[in-house]
């Protein structure tokens, strides 16, 4: 069989002629590789407007990075990756935000030469959700202690509403009661043993409710559900 040749490695420089000829049509003197910079671009003088631009074949923390290091040097940073189709890194909201938050410009480049604008470089400041806040506040506020290490993942969260939950469970451990008696000590105890939202509740009759398998399996999971009625 004939010897097959090697495919050429991609690299970064694929990337050069399409930014350079893009940044071109903008009105910038584009040169590559000056000072450890993929690419320096100059526009105007007295001052001259500098861009320094970043290549990456695809978008990782070393391309953040290396703009961090380039932003003092210069007016604007464009950062400039591969893309392939509608997905991939580039075009995860996330990165578009950060790109925003760090005012940098971010670039995609097709295989067929076509760039992309996909962030416009400046300075930016996100919106204030207000609803977020709120949700954060009441959470904080309303959760006993500290029941959960930070960074847990793949595990039930110990929120303010599964704790309240469980002093609902604990309250029931010795036998159905009415969501009068449980209200006192958990004003939410009527919504919740309503609600019913882990399965851990059935109601004997009207306004009494008594615990399910669930639960009693619930309250030995979580011990600490007395410490919640206190």
């Amino acid at each position: 069989m004939p010897r097959q040749l090697a495919r050429p490695a991609k690299r970064e420089t694929s990337l050069y002629v399409p930014v350079k000829r893009f940044l071109e049509t903008l009105g910038f003197d584009v040169k590559g590789e000056i000072c450890g910079c993929d690419l320096v671009a100059v526009r105007g003088e007295e001052p001259p407007l500098v861009v320094i631009g970043e290549l990456k074949l695809g978008f990782n923390l070393e391309l953040v990075l290396q703009g961090i290091n380039r932003s003092a040097a210069c007016d604007q940073v464009w950062l400039a990756v591969r893309v392939s189709g509608r997905h991939g890194r580039a075009r995860d909201p996330r990165v578009r935000k950060l790109c925003r938050l760090l005012g940098f410009g971010l670039l995609g480049v097709a295989a067929a030469g076509r760039v992309e604008v996909l962030v416009e470089p400046g300075p930016w400041r996100p919106r204030r959700d207000a609803g977020r806040r709120s949700r954060l506040l009441d959470e904080h506020r309303r959760r006993l202690g500290d029941p959960v290490l930070g960074g847990t993942c793949r595990a039930p969260i110990m929120t303010a509403y599964r704790q309240q939950a469980l002093a609902c469970a604990a309250s029931l451990s010795r036998g159905p009661r009415r969501t009068s008696e449980i209200k006192s000590a958990i004003p939410d105890a009527p919504k919740i043993l309503l609600r019913n939202v882990y399965g851990w509740f059935f109601r004997v009759e009207r306004g009494t409710y008594a615990l399910t398998p669930a639960g009693t399996a619930a309250l030995a999971r979580w011990p600490q559900a007395d410490a919640y009625l206190i």
